[in-house]
């Protein structure tokens, strides 16, 4: 039996798609994707910035320590929502994890992880993260909420949410470290 060129092409075209869809080389190429895609996050426009007025918001550590996110009001906060099976989480965190390197001691920083504690904790283990990882105990805030992962919020001390990206981004950007810097000259 003898195939013909279409025949071999679409043959390829369907392995291609087995491979992405059903093994991890298609998880890293979406990682992969996410990470050449991914751009500066934008500010939202002034008169368009909602006001994070409720911070009543329970979150729980790794170690189980409890932080009550009312106690970061008047701080300069950014708080991430991802998971370890989000490909475009995973991409976006090597430039949240720079950010935070240099920022550790003036911005408040809330990794908030949709997963299992024990695969989250292995995951940053694996990577050598060092990251303030939480794990929600009570509903997020409305204002916070997202149906979709990766999302950032970066909310200033007035509790202004200056930032509301969705998807994976670039957050160790220049534009980015400007931001912080005049947010926290507020």
């Amino acid at each position: 039996m003898k195939f013909s060129r279409e025949q071999i092409s679409n043959g390829i075209w369907i392995l291609a798609i087995i491979l992405i869809v059903f093994t991890p080389i298609g998880f890293h190429l979406r990682v992969l994707v996410s990470k050449v895609i991914a751009t500066s996050a934008d500010v939202v426009e002034v008169n368009e910035q909602n006001t994070l007025k409720n911070y009543h918001w329970n979150l729980v550590d790794a170690e189980g320590q409890h932080m009550d996110f009312t106690s970061q009001q008047g701080e300069v906060v950014l708080v991430n929502f991802w998971a370890t099976w989000c490909p475009p989480c995973i991409a976006e965190l090597p430039s949240l994890v720079e950010l935070h390197k240099d920022y550790t001691n003036k911005v408040v920083f809330a990794f908030v992880a949709s997963d299992e504690r024990d695969k989250v904790t292995a995951f940053l283990e694996r990577k050598g993260y060092q990251l303030p990882v939480y794990f929600e105990a009570s509903q997020t805030p409305d204002a916070l909420y997202s149906k979709s992962i990766p999302a950032t919020y970066i909310i200033s001390k007035s509790g202004k949410i200056v930032v509301d990206e969705k998807g994976a981004a670039n957050w160790n950007s220049e534009s980015t470290r400007a931001l912080l810097d005049s947010l926290l000259l507020e």
